[in-house]
This record gives C-alpha cells, structure tokens and sequence, in this order.
C-alpha cells in the first residue's frame, strides 16, 4: 500500500497543461491524500522495500557468468531506515542477479549498430496536448530517430547495451533537423491572348503561363496554367466544317507469320541445293564460293551482330466530327489517302554477354602513400540495338582494388640523386668589370659549384633482389643457404653506378640543390723578417775544423707560414767567405772602472774587460773552449788629476757605414769623447786637439761576395718504388681518408748555389750546414676513374600520324650522366654519353572506324498486308533497306566491335527509306557532279541528270517544272582578308637548338637572356562571308612577327683601388684606408653597387671604403743625439777657463733599422715629447774642482704613482777634487708625480676590422683582425714593451675567421617548353612557358627578373561545332490533323571561340566538321525527328513543353539554409471549341535537380491605375519577375485612395470592399454616422497551451521577433483570442458572464491549493525536493498589460506576485 502513496505523490510534475489539467491535478492530490491517510491506519501499510543500484559486475571468467549485486532495504513512508522485519518478505526485491562480465577482448566482437535516421518530425508533433497552430518561416525545427543496438559482430546477434557501452558511450538517438516549409506553385504571367480558334461562330481565345517552381513539401499545387475567352469574329456565311481526317499513330513493328517460314524454307532449300550442286569439288572454286558467300552473308546482316529484320506497322484513318465523336470516312473529303501500313525495323534491344572476371589489379605492389589501383571488366556486344530498341548499357566497368596475395613486392620508390660537385670557380662571382677575369687562375676565396641531379629508382636493388628470389621459386631452384646473412634492405650496398636515371617527374619531394658555394683556399705568401747583422767568422762544421776556410754568416727568419710550408719561402741563410775562422770567441761585456797604477789615486791606469766565451751564435759556453784564442787584455785608461783635463768616455761605435768592403768600398765605424774641464794652466795634463777627440775603424772588412742556397719548386708527387704501397684506382674516397690520399710518395726539388748579382756557382762555395734537401715525402692522391650511370631507358615513341593515317618517323632517346669525372690519371668517360635511334613505325595508325557495306534492296511490306490501299501496286512503292557495318582498324583489318564502340566516331546509320519506282512514276538518274569553274567570282556551273527507261516518253516526266533536268549556281567567290588580332606577346629570343634533355635534366652553361628577340601578334583570315577559316587560305603561318630587344643588364660599376694610405698613427695602432669610386650605376637588373658611404648628394661622388688596422714601430724612428759641444763660457776666466756656460750638441731624427739608426728623416717623425735637449746650461768644472761624468738614466718610479715615491739618477766623479775642496752629490733626486715622471701603462685593444679577404679573393672566407696598443696613463701610445714589462695579462683574440658573403647571380632553370594552347581553336589562345628560380640570389649578386613566364599566341583556328536547327512544324501527310512527325537538321557552325560567341556562328558546309565527334553540347544521342500531334479542328489539347525554366534554390534567404535546387517544364492545355471543355487533358509539369540555382524572395507590390482608384496589386520575384504564388498568404498591400474618405486612423486599412476596417488584435469603434472612430485593443485572455515551457509566462503582444510570422498582425502563434466588442464598440453580453464564472473559479481554486498545500508542508516534508516546482497559472492581462499571476508558495520556487511593464 506504500507503494500507492509514492504512485499517488508522482502525479505532481513539473508542467502545466492548461485549467483543466490543473483541476485534475488538484483532485488526485486529495485522492491521494485520503488515500495516504488510510494508509497509515494499518500498521504494515507504512514500509516498503528499497533498493539500491546495482553494483559492478564480478566473476573469475569473462562472458555471461558474472554476477551483480545491490543493496536492500526497508524503509518508512517518512523516509528513514528500519528493520527488514517491518516489510513484507514476499515482495522483497532480489539482491543479486546474473550478468555479463566484459573484458578488453570483448571490443573486437562487440560493436554498436547504427540504424537509419528516420524521417524527420516536427517537435511540435511530440509535444503533449493539442497540437499548436504553427507559422512556418525558412523551415520548422524537428527531430529525427534511430535505432542503436548492441551486436555480436560475428553473427549479428543481439548483446546487452551495456557490453558495448562499456568501451564507447552509446551513441545518440536523436539529432535535430529541418523541415522545410512548403513550398507553393509558382508560374509566370499570362501570355497575350491567342487569336480566335474560328473565323467565324463561337470560338474560344486562350492565353496561357508556365510553371516558374513547383510545389515541393506539401506546398499548394499549381493553378490552372490555360485561360479561355469565347469569341466571335462574326457569323459564318456557309455551312461549317464538321468533320476532318485524322491519322493515328504507327502500331509497333512487327513481322508477318507467313513470312518467316517463308524465309526459313526458302534458306534451306537454298543450302541444299549448293551442297548438291555438282562441279565445286575444285578446292579453288570452293574457297571462292566461300567468300562470296560470306560476303553475301554480310550484306545480307546475317551476322549475329546485324540480324535486322524488316518489318511492317500499321495505322488508323478516320474521320471525326469537331466535337471529337467518329464518323463514316464517307463524310471528309478525300484526297490522296495516305499510307496506312509501312517497312519498318523490328526493334531489337543490345544484348551483352555476362561480365567477364575482373582482371588484375593496376596496383600490383605494396604503396603506403597511395595504396589502392583499379581493375576493369568488360562485357562483349551480342546484339546490337535495332530500331528503336534500347541502347547498349556500358560494356565496361572500373573499380578501385587493393593487391591481393602473399609476397606482394614494394613499390618502386624513387629519390633524387646527383652528379659529383664541379670544380670550385670563382670568376662566375665577378662582375663585369673586375679585370680579374682574365686572369681566373689565380682567383681563390668563395667560388660556386654545380652539379646536375636527376632522379633514380630507390629501391631497384632490393626489387631485383625479390624478383630474383621470385625466378628461382618458379624454377624450382630456392637456394637457402645462399640468403644474405643480412635482411635484404641491408645487405644492398650503395653504388652509384647502379642507379639508372629515370625521368624527374617520378621523383617527388624538393629537388636538391644543383649549386653551392664553395671556397678556394687562398695562397698564403711567405713573409721574412729584415736580415739580422754579419755573425763572426766561423768554421763551417766545428766538429771538423780542418782547413782555414770560414764563413760569416747573417739570417733572417719567416714571420708569416706561407701555404706549402717554409720550402716557398725565400732564402734565409747568406754566408760570406772569411778567414781564420773560429767556433767559439770571447765577447766583451764590458769594461771596469779605471784604477791607476801604483795605488795613486790619479794618473795612467787600467779597466779590466768583463767576457764570455761564445759561439757563433752567441750562446755562452765554456771559458776552456775559447783557450785558444786570446783573452783581451786590460784596456789602459787615465784617471785625471786635479790639475788634468777631464774627458768623457768613449761613445759606443757607430754603425758600420757598409754590409761588406772592395777596392772600391770600405766600411768604417766612428766613435766619439767630449772635454768635461779643462786643465789647471801648466800644472795639469794639457787637452788634445780635436781629432784626438774622435777615432774610426775599418768595419766589414769581408768581401762583398754573398752566397746562398737557391731551391727551386718542388716537382710532382710520384710514387716511391721502396714503397709497397700501390695507387690503385677508386670510384670514391679511401676510407679512413678524408682527402682521397693512397700512397706515401717523392717530390723533389733543384738546390743550387747561387752568387748574389752574379748566378749559379760551384756548390763548394756555399756552406753545407744551411743547404736545403732535395726530395721529402708526399701523398699521393688516388687515381678516379670516370663513373657514369647506366643508360636510361628509351624514350617512348611517339605514335603520330599524318593526315592520310600513315606513321610518321620519329626518333627516341637515351643517356647517361657523368657522375664522377676522371683525375690522377683514372680511367677516361665512355663515349658516347647520349644516342638516338629510330622509332620502330608501326604497320597501322592506332585507331578504329567503321566500315560500311552495301545496301540491301529495298523491301516493300508484302503485298497482302497492302493490296487493300487504292493505290498500292505490289512491286513498287515506299520501303525500307538496311545495310551492315564493321569495325575495322584504319589499315583496313577486322577489328573487334567493342573497339570501335570505344574509339570510333557513331556509328553509321543502318536503315534507311527506300523507293522502288512504279511503272507511272518518273525514273531519274542520279545528279552528276557540278562543272568546274573557268575562274572564282566569275560564270555558273551546273549539274545534271536524266530522265530513265520509260519515262522519256511520258508527258508528265517532260515537265522540267517538276523533274529538272539541270540545276544551276553562281561559282563561288573565295575572297579571303588577313588582318591581326589580340596584343603582342611577350619578347621571345629564339631557341638555340634542344637545350632540353630527354630526362629534363637541366644543362650547365650560360643561357642567352637578352639581345635581340621577336615578339609575335597572331593573324585572323575571314572569308568573303566574314566567317573564320584556317589562316592557310591567306597564305598566312598564322603570326605577325616583329625584332625586339631583351635589354642586357649591366652592372654596378666600381673604379679600382686606390693605394693605401699612411698609417694613421706613427707609434701604436691606426686605421689606413682605401676607397673606390662609383663610375657607373646598374640598370636593367644588373649587379647592385655595394653600400656606399655617400658623402653627398652627387651620385658619381660615392665611393665605397675599406678600412683595416695597421701597426706602427715606436721605435721605427728615434732622435739620435750628438756629444755635447765644447763650453762656451760666458765669465770667460783666461787664466782658469771655467765658470757658467753653454753647451750645444746637434739632434737628429733618424731611421732606425736592425743595425741601428741608419740616415736622417724629417723631424716631425719622430715623437716631439721624446726629442733630446740640444743646447744646456751648467757650469764648467775650474781647476782642481771635482769632475762628475754625465747623469745616468733616471730609476723607474715604482707603481702605483704617488708622490711618496721618487726616482733617481746617479754620477760618479772622474777628477777628485783638490784638498779643502768637495764634490757634489752624486745622486739627483725628485719625486714621482702622474703623468709627469711616472706613468701607468695598460693594453688597449682596437676594434674589429673590416672581413679582409686575399688580394685574389672576390668573398669567402676572410680575416678580421685587431690590434693591441700599449697606452700609458695620459692617453699616448707608447712601444709594446713597457706593457710586456709589466707582465700585463693578454686575454684577447687578435685574429677571427669571418665570411664575406659571396655576389651569386640569380640563377634560373631552362625554359619549359611550351604549354598546349588555352583553346583548341578560337581567337583568344595562349601558350605558356615557364621559368623558375634554381639558385636565389645573394649578396651583391644579379637579382632575378621580374618576368619568370613568357606568353605567346595560338594560331587561330576556327571553331567548329553541330548544331541543331529549330524544329519544323508538325507535319501529317496531306491530311488536317493527327499523329506527325517534325524535323530538324544538324548543320556544322563556325564561330571566332569567344565569349560573345557563344551560341552564334555562321552555316558552313558540313566537311569541315567532319573531324569532329557527331556531338550537340556533349549530348552524342543525336534526334534529329520526333513524333508529334497535329491538333484536329475543335480538339483540345496540350501544348509543346515549355523551356526549362531558370534554377530556383529552394532556401531561406537570410538563415543561409538550401534545400537544393530545381527547375521545370510544363504543358498547358489549349481549346478550340466551348462544348470541348469537358474533354480537355490535364495540364501537366515536370521537374528535374540542377545546380547554382539562384535564392529569390518574393513580395507585394502596388500601384495606382491611371484614371482608377483602385490599386494595382501583384507580387514580384526579387529578379523583377512577376508571378503568381509565392508571395506571404497576408493581406496584400493596399492603398487609401480606394476608400473614401481614405482610412487615416492608427491600425486601419481599406478593405477589399472599400471599407475601412482595423487589423487584428484591434476592433472597430465607430461614430455615431457609421465612419471609423478608432480601432481599440482587443483584451487578451492568454492561456498557455501544450508546447508551453516551464514558466513561460510572458504576455508581450508583439510578434516573437525570433520566429518571423506569416499570420496577420496582432496574432501569435499559440494565443486564443475572444472579441468581447460587438460592431457598436459596447461590450458583448458573454463577457460579463465569463467574468462573473471566472472570478467564483478563482476564489475556489485558491482555496483548494491553500488546503493542498498547508497538508503538503507538514506531512510530506521528505518529498518536498521531489516535486515538481509548477502547477496552473492564470493570467488576466487588462488594457494596462498588468498581470496578475499566482503560485504556490510552499510547492516550487518563489515567483513574483506581480509585475508591469
């Protein structure tokens, strides 16, 4: 019983279905209450079971035997939990059940099955409750269903949804879709009416319109397409005709029965007769027979192909009244009767035979990228058709297909591959100026290389492999043990030599690159430092000292490896011959101070030398080595008295004045002393004179005989016959080598002696010890021998054919590519790489045509079937003949039918009408052939022909009127007139020869890309007539050609370098520079300039810099000064000769050299901060005053600079002062200051230079370099060594690797070769040839053109097509009405191909579209007579369809939804007579699918008639096509001038009657005369219907804006609405009761839900959140548009008490 309850409490749902569903809904409530109520009475009544969902399914196995389980218990009405005791345990529910336990296997058995979709359904169908008036806009919202099932995939069989919904959710049920809106007939305006169907009496006017759309989806059907008006031109003057003779249509073929067994017998007795005719046992005579026969047989289409039967049709004649009755062939007046039987084919169907296997699959390996072929099946003719029998079907069929079976081989696989690079060349990088280009040898830097690529077959190895493996399976030859050990894709070595070229478009994918850039390493030249000084006279071996010959030598060293190593360096050792050499020596350190003899402090004395033993080359040895050479003794020396005069040391020699001495040249060295004091009168050592003051020596004393070792260049590397080693040939590099490198091997060079300015000389002459070596190992390169590909196949030959049909020759190609040219000596290229031959020519032209056979006689229709015609005689009249024909190659062989069914043109007529003539009929022979004309425009020719037999002699035959003996016709006139069409083409240069290989490989070398070309105009040739023929007749090639000019392009022009100038800076690092000017800009695309530095605005002002570090030596220039001068006293003492004065001494800036400062340069050279004083003030030392030799150097200042620090400078004294007397200090001190005496010193690096590249280099690889400068603290450069000094820390780079990008011109590929023409005839075809871009240009290089394709062209050539003539009237033969036939011609047109053109063209004679296809617009089912009804006076009848009428899309405009598109034809019937009404045919239609319809709208549109005050109202199609139908079923638009007075009030309208009236929704309130007072609001009861949403309460009375409306306005579409105004404006007496019921049903529906609910709230709170959150609602909508609304508070959610708008 507790189930009851919840049954009960379920009927509360979520939806309101009007009053009466909310009074019933209320009832169950207190049903269900009650019920509740007693309920509860019982004690067992209060539980129930409840159950939980089930669980997962489990079980060990997968499949049916799973188990699932769920809970179960008991529960109380008020929702808690009790015991299970409480329940009743009959009724409780199971707790487990079997299932079925899914498993991942399970998904490749089980599947979803998909059904149809069902047909779509509106929504407002499903919806609960009436159904809804429904305005349809662009198409009504629905929704379509299907089936989805579960399926075991192996037999179909059913499966529980949730196996399959275990591994992919359920798909959906349900889609939306669109119902389109019906569409109604639309058709056109009537046509004019038709003139009277009688001359005279009643008759009937007709005016008739075509279906423009058809009804489609329910849509209203069409109206009456025919309008008839009687008419009556006047009364008839005699008696009407009543009757006429109509013909009926032709009975369906059909033979005789006597006469096929006529026939049968007539054979047989024919057959029998031959094989028992004696006399052709003769083998000869037989053959002979035999092909007569079979002759015969084929004329006769006795093949089983022709087996055409004549046959005979009937028809009726009769009479007929003009109401349509029959009447006795008596009362129509008879003239010839026509034929009521004739000759005719029997119709016979195509017959085929059954469809043969499908043959192999065109995919016959495995291609992962496209994997499917096609395979084919045919069927073979077995009959043709016959008569009007049915068309052969297609007799062969394709379908696509995968290869089947196993040990199905890969494709073929193609890949590009490529030739070996060219050698590197750099003068393809030069412009057209740079002088260099003579001269490319020595060119190097960045260069460009080519290759040629071309495309082979991958794989060919592996496939050769396979199909290897393949051979000796079918032989039954499998050798196991011979399988690589390794899988056949491994085990194919690559070798470039197996690769045979095919052709490039077989390759897919990018084309490699055909050109790269590259780089010629640059000659690095030997650089030397100056030559060091003359070391000492020296053995030329120490070790064996024999003999007194000696050498001195001097060296220099390399300062730059050059490429090659030093061998390509110069000389760097020379010797002089000396003598009395010695290996080691003692060399003078220095000298000790002076120390007077006998312990005097002053007087003669001595300095004791300071040496080392040294060698040659000043290394420091042992003093014993040196034993036998003696030491030097002490130096005498005097240290002066008191008294004496003081003299300054010795300055050091100077440099010697010559490298080497002759009798002519000595060198010498001088050294110099100053006086420091004078002498003390007598008592002192006097001064010496002045050349005491100076000493020279003599000084490379060697003669100036050089020599030295002189090497020539190293010879070519050969091999070394000690090696074992041998260079064999290789197709590639050695491996493990990546230069290519065999063998070690000798290179060896010339060494000579060589005297300086003199020549070669003895070797004896040059020391041993320096000389170089004569031969040093190389590597020797490996020989390459020449490797070029296989040949690649022969082209194939082009089968082309003259105009007679015979083959023409042509010749096939093939080649080779060298893929490695020959060096070291390797093998040379084969010869030749390219050849050619001749095609084999065919025997026949490809192709098939038909082959006609004789007619038959004409065979009349037997005569019993026509003896009863009036004028039939049995051996003549009209009949039929048929004749066979074959299929045969253009040779002339029998081919196969299907062949020419496939290839040929159509198939030649087969029948044909006949005549056999009667003995009165006029027998003629058959027209000669025209008189040929003296000259064209001038004279006639003739034709003629003659009269036969019998009827020369018969009157009517002689009667030329109707037999013409002889036509004639003016000749014709052939004038023909040229004249150009169409622009110029592009300019073209001409093509020098086939620069395009058979492979499309492109061929390396320089195109010609501009000079002198033609341009072309193509020519037109009319006629006389204005018509298009071949420009042949105008003796024309069909071009009009002119010279051009491609102009050549010219390149940037630059001036050469100018010299670099001086070094910036004369100590430390500095810029020099370089410039080039601009001469000439670019034009016509040539080279671009590179970027200049303008320094103004003139153009040829420009020039671009190159800017590079450079170094200069502090020391390269020094100020060298003189001794002191002597004092010049200015307190001339005479008798002491001392005091204050002056001293002067000469400065000079020198070049200093190796050897020391060598001649004098200008002053500002050297540093001006560094120049030595010339002239000082001091005080010259009196007698017996103490001496002091000149100030020593000043110290260094310790770092960092302070002014704690100082520095010093010392002297020592060289004349002791007298007694009492005192020297002065010996040490000069001061302190430190920055950038005065103490400085610091730090490296500064400069910036990077400019890319400098080899003097011989155009771009590449290059240098950038750097300097580093040693600055001191006030900003100057000073020499390297004081940073060195230092021990500063070097962490730069001075030298990087850069690459200045290389000038490539853009490169282009050939010219393809011309397209086909844009039309194959006309005046307005192109031919196309394109270019494309293989290497890009960069840098400074030749861009690339604009124009990457040409244009040119076609030869006009007139365009010839079939075209139908209009079809003639009806005719019926001699008689008034009735079945006929109507005709047209296929006559051949020419026209000029464009687009005005099309449709038009001018009559030519037939030949010339002999060539073409038997065609109409692609329609080859060529009907050129049909049947027809000529209409019988007073008969009614239908019309010839219309045309077809333009494409319509059925859609919605402004929802962009299309429904397809659709056009129709339509018959209207036509009367003639009022009384034949009734008898008049249905109108009929026809429509078909079409494509690119157009989307019309259609609308009303009025105007005023003139004189009228009634509108003129029609809808319009948005083409400006009016129409009927179509247009929105509302009340169309009218205007006020049709009422008077006119309608001015808000919401009226003049109706159809002249009166004013309110629209919808409003009604009319008038005055008390009868006029329109105002339209007033009609109040609304709005109550919400079956398709109403939860809580849709809205009460707007406007339109829906979402659902545009074709209902009148004021309305909606699910709105009930009550006119309580009558026609007086007062209230109707029905409102005042509906109020009065109304308001009683409120009271009491509020006092029902008050009770429902208040017992809701306090029993069942537990189901509160279950119950639907709606019920009823009434709404009131006043004038005001307030509304009211009430709800349950307690039973859904809040709602608003009221709200206005």
């Amino acid at each position: 019983m507790g189930l009851g309850w919840r049954g009960a409490a379920g009927t509360l749902r979520r939806r309101t279905e009007g009053s009466r569903y909310l009074l019933v809904t209320l009832l169950l409530l207190l049903c269900g209450f009650w019920e509740a109520h007693t309920q509860t009475d019982d004690g067992k009544s209060v539980y129930f079971w409840e159950t939980g969902p089930w669980g997962r399914c489990m079980g060990s196995d997968c499949g049916p035997g799973g188990s699932q389980s769920r809970a179960v218990w008991c529960a109380h009405v008020d929702g808690w939990t009790t015991l299970h005791t409480n329940c009743d345990q009959g009724e409780r529910p199971s707790n487990q059940r079997n299932c079925f336990r899914v498993c991942d296997w399970h998904k490749d058995l089980y599947d979803w099955k998909l059904g149809a979709w069902n047909e779509c359904a509106p929504v407002s169908a499903r919806t609960f409750g009436a159904a809804r008036p429904f305005t349809c806009s662009g198409g009504e919202e629905g929704i379509q269903t299907r089936e989805v099932n579960c399926l075991l995939k192996l037999d179909g069989t059913p499966a529980e949804d949730c196996i399959c919904d275990y591994f992919e959710p359920m798909p959906r049920l349900e889609q939306a879709c669109l119902i389109p809106c019906p569409q109604d007939c639309v058709v056109s305006e009537y046509s004019p009416w038709t003139s009277c169907s009688k001359t005279c009496g009643t008759g009937l006017r007709n005016r008739v319109r075509s279906v423009l759309v058809p009804p489609l989806f329910g849509g209203s059907v069409c109206p009456n397409l025919t309008e008839f008006q009687s008419c009556k031109p006047g009364p008839c003057t005699g008696p009407e005709g009543m009757y006429s003779l109509r013909i009926g249509a032709w009975s369906p073929c059909s033979l005789p029965q006597a006469r096929t067994a006529r026939q049968a017998k007539r054979r047989k007795g024919k057959g029998e007769g031959l094989r028992d005719r004696p006399g052709v046992k003769d083998p000869e005579t037989r053959e002979l027979i035999q092909k007569k026969r079979t002759r015969n047989r084929l004329n006769r289409q006795e093949s089983p192909f022709w087996d055409i039967q004549v046959g005979y049709q009937t028809r009726d004649v009769i009479c007929i009244h003009r109401n349509g009755s029959a009447a006795g062939r008596s009362l129509c007046t008879m003239r010839d009767l026509p034929l009521t039987v004739q000759s005719c084919v029997l119709p016979k169907d195509c017959q085929l035979t059954d469809w043969t296997d499908w043959g192999p699959c065109s995919k016959a390996c495995v291609d992962p990228v496209f994997p499917r072929g096609n395979r084919t099946r045919s069927r073979q003719v077995l009959q043709f058709p016959v008569g009007e029998g049915a068309d052969c079907p297609q007799v062969e069929e394709l379908e696509s297909c995968e290869p089947q079976g196993d040990g199905v081989p890969p494709c073929a696989t193609y890949t590009w591959r490529s030739t070996e690079w060219s050698d590197c060349r750099v003068d393809v990088l030069l412009s057209q100026q740079d002088r260099r280009r003579n001269n490319a040898t020595e060119l190097c830097g960045g260069g460009l290389q080519t290759r040629e690529v071309y495309c082979v077959e991958a794989n060919a190895e592996l496939l050769k492999y396979l199909n290897d493996l393949r051979e000796k399976d079918k032989a039954g030859q499998t050798q196991r043990q011979q399988k690589p050990s390794v899988p056949p894709l491994l085990s194919i070595s690559f070798q470039i030599t197996a690769s045979r070229p095919v052709e490039n478009r077989l390759c897919e994918g990018p084309i490699p690159n055909r050109s790269q850039l590259c780089q010629i390493p640059c000659p690095i030249e030997c650089e030397v430092s100056p030559w060091g000084a003359w070391g000492p006279c020296t053995f030329e071996n120490c070790d064996d000292q024999a003999g007194k010959k000696g050498f001195k030598l001097r060296k220099r060293r390399i300062t730059n490896e050059p490429t090659g190593g030093p061998g390509n360096c110069p000389h760097l050792v020379e010797a002089v011959p000396c003598d009395e050499p010695s290996c080691y020596e003692w060399k003078l350190l220095s000298l000790d101070q002076c120390v007077p003899g006998d312990q005097k402090k002053c007087g003669p004395g001595s300095q004791l030398p300071q040496i080392q033993c040294v060698n040659s080359n000043g290394e420091v040895g042992d003093a014993n080595l040196c034993s036998s050479s003696p030491a030097p003794e002490p130096v005498p020396c005097e240290v002066p008295c008191s008294r004496d005069c003081v003299l300054s040391d010795w300055t050091p020699w100077s440099t010697c004045s010559q490298t080497c001495s002759s009798k002519t040249i000595e060198g010498k060295q001088m050294r110099i002393r100053s006086i420091l004091a004078y002498n003390a009168g007598e008592g002192g050592a006097m001064c010496p004179n002045s050349s005491s003051l100076q000493e020279v020596r003599n000084c490379n004393e060697h003669a100036c005989t050089v020599y030295h070792w002189s090497t020539g260049a190293w010879g070519l590397c050969s091999e070394d016959p000690s090696s074992t080693s041998l260079n064999t040939s290789t197709s590639g590099r050695a491996a493990g080598s990546p230069q290519g490198l065999c063998s070690t091997g000798l290179q060896t060079r010339k060494v000579m002696c060589v005297r300086v300015n003199v020549g070669q000389v003895p070797p004896k002459k040059c020391p041993d010890g320096p000389r170089p070596g004569t031969v040093r190992p190389c590597q020797l390169p490996c020989r390459k021998d020449c490797i070029v590909t296989p040949f690649s196949d022969w082209t194939p030959c082009p089968v082309t054919c003259d105009e007679a049909g015979n083959p023409v020759k042509s010749k096939q190609w093939r080649k080779r590519l060298v893929i490695q040219l020959p060096s070291n000596g390797g093998q040379e290229c084969p010869e030749p790489l390219e050849e050619e031959k001749d095609c084999e020519v065919p025997k026949v032209c490809p192709g098939f045509r038909w082959k006609t056979h004789k007619w038959r006689k004409c065979q009349l229709v037997p005569w019993f079937l026509r003896q009863e015609s009036p004028t039939a005689q049995e051996s003549c009249g009209p009949g039929l003949q048929t004749r066979a024909v074959s299929c045969r190659q253009l040779d002339g062989t029998q081919a196969d039918i299907g062949e020419c069914l496939r290839y040929a043109k159509a198939m030649p007529v087969i029948t044909q009408p006949c005549q056999l003539p009667c003995q009165d009929d006029c027998q003629l022979t058959n027209w000669s052939k025209f008189s040929s004309c003296t000259a064209d425009c001038v004279g006639v020719r003739t034709r003629k022909r003659a009269l036969i037999g019998r009827s020369k002699k018969k009157d009517k035959c002689k009667n030329t009127q109707m037999y013409p003996l002889s036509e004639t016709q003016y000749c014709p006139c052939d004038k023909y007139n040229a004249q150009p069409v169409g622009n110029w083409s592009d300019c073209i240069l001409p093509e020098g020869g086939r620069v395009e290989s058979v492979l499309g490989l492109k061929v390396q070398g320089d195109i010609k890309e501009c000079g002198q070309g033609y341009r072309y105009q193509a020519m037109v040739c009319y006629d006389q007539d204005s018509r298009l023929v071949e420009t042949l007749r105008c003796n024309s090639h069909g071009y009009i050609e002119e010279a051009c000019i491609i102009p050549c392009p010219s390149d940037c022009k630059l001036s050469e370098w100018s010299n670099w100038s001086r070094c910036s800076k004369s100590c430390g690092s500095g810029v020099k520079v370089r410039s080039k000017w601009l001469r000439e800009k670019p034009y016509n695309g040539g080279r671009p300039c590179p970027k200049l530095d303008h320094l103004n605005q003139v153009p040829l002002s420009a020039q671009v810099y190159e800017v590079v570090p450079c170094q200069s030596d502090c020391n390269q220039y020094v100020w060298l000064a003189e001794p002191w001068s002597v004092w010049k006293v200015s307190n001339v003492d005479l008798k002491e000769n001392c005091g204050e004065g002056v001293q002067t001494r000469k400065v000079r800036c020198m070049l200093n050299t190796i050897d020391g400062p060598s001649e004098s340069v200008e002053d500002y050279l050297c540093d001006p901060e560094e120049m030595p004083l010339g002239a000082r003030e001091s005080r010259l030392p009196c007698p017996e005053d103490c001496v002091l030799n000149d100030w020593g150097p000043w110290s260094r200042c310790s770092l960092p600079c302070t002014r704690t620090n100082s520095r010093i400078r010392t002297a020592y004294p060289i004349r002791s002062p007298s007694v009492g007397r005192q020297c002065p200090d010996t040490t000069d001190k001061e302190p430190c200051g920055l950038n005065l005496n103490c400085f610091n010193y730090f490296y500064n690096i400069t910036d990077w230079s400019t890319c400098q590249l080899s003097q011989n280099a155009v771009c590449g690889s290059g240098i950038k370099t750097r300097m580093l400068d040693c600055v001191r603290s006030d900003g100057k450069s000073v020499d390297i060594k004081f940073c060195e000094e230092l021990n500063l820390e070097k962490k730069w780079q001075m030298n990087i690797s850069c690459v200045v990008e290389c000038p490539v011109n853009c490169q282009l590929s050939e010219w393809s070769p011309w397209s086909d023409c844009s039309q194959t005839c006309g005046l307005e075809g192109k031919m196309w040839r394109q270019r494309s871009v293989v290497q890009a240009s960069q840098g400074d290089g030749r861009p690339c053109p604009s124009q990457m394709e040409q244009w040119k062209p076609c030869p006009v050539r007139p365009c010839y097509r079939w075209q139908y003539s209009p079809w003639s009237e009806c005719r019926v033969e001699s008689v008034v009405c009735g079945h006929g036939t109507r005709y047209r011609n296929l006559s051949c047109f020419v026209s000029d191909g464009s687009m005005d053109s099309e449709g038009e063209g001018s009559l030519v004679d037939e030949e010339l579209c002999s060539s073409l296809e038997l065609a109409v617009d692609g329609d080859k089912q060529i009907t050129l007579k049909e049947a027809c009804t000529l209409p019988c006076p007073g008969e009614c009848y239908l019309m010839e369809w219309s045309d077809w009428s333009s494409c319509v899309s059925i859609c919605v405009r402004d929802a962009a939804v299309d429904f397809g598109s659709v056009q129709v034809r339509s018959r209207a019937v036509l009367a003639q007579e009022p009384e034949n009404l009734q008898l008049c045919p249905d109108q009929a239609w026809e429509s078909q699918p079409c494509s690119g319809g157009e989307c019309y709208e259609y609308k009303w549109l009025s105007s005023v008639r003139a004189n009228s005050t009634r509108p003129l109202i029609w809808c319009q199609r948005s083409d400006g096509l009016s129409v009927t139908g179509g247009c929105p079923p509302v009340n169309p638009p009218t205007t006020n001038g049709s009422c008077d007075p006119p309608c001015l009030l808000p919401r009226s309208f003049c109706s159809e009657a002249g009166i004013c009236m309110c629209e919808e929704g409003f009604t009319e309130v008038l005055s008390s005369t009868g006029q329109l007072d105002q339209c007033a609001p009609i109040p609304v009861l709005e109550i919400p219907t079956a398709g109403d949403k939860k809580g849709d309460v809205k009460t707007s009375r406007a339109i829906n804006p979402t659902q545009p409306s074709t209902t009148q306005p004021g309305r909606t579409g699910r709105t009930w609405y009550l006119q309580p105004y009558g026609p007086d404006g007062k209230l109707k007496m029905w409102v005042y009761g509906v109020a009065a019921g109304a308001f009683v049903l409120l009271i009491f529906i509020v006092s029902m839900i008050y009770l429902a609910c208040s017992y809701c709230a306090t029993v069942h709170r537990s189901l509160k959140a279950q119950e639907s959150n709606a019920n009823g609602t009434a709404v009131w909508v006043g004038h005001n548009a307030h509304e009211m609304i009430y709800t349950c508070p307690d039973c859904q959610e809040p709602a608003p008490s009221s709200s206005s708008s």
